[in-house]
């Protein structure tokens, strides 16, 4: 099952990094929105609640990220070593 897994994975790397690459480019507006927050300068934090809690939810799908890293390192190193690991 997991050899199945892997080789699903390791044929779908381009998709999985181009949704990596998306979701860090939407951390910027989130970036501007939480210096804005910390600087309480009310340019964008605080102007609606709709977009605070958009521009808020931007920070929890940054897990996504982390988790395919990790898969895309782990998968690198199973194809070095011969799938052993």
């Amino acid at each position: 099952m997991w050899k199945e897994f892997w080789a699903w994975y390791e044929r779908h790397t381009t998709e999985s990094l181009l949704i990596t690459a998306i979701i860090i480019y939407i951390q910027i507006p989130h970036m501007v929105w939480a210096g804005d927050a910390i600087l309480q300068t009310g340019m964008v934090w605080g102007v609606n609640p709709i977009l605070d809690f958009l521009l808020y939810g931007i920070d929890l799908i940054e897990v996504i990220p982390m988790i395919n890293i990790g898969m895309l390192i782990y998968s690198r190193i199973r194809k070095r070593h011969g799938e052993r690991v």
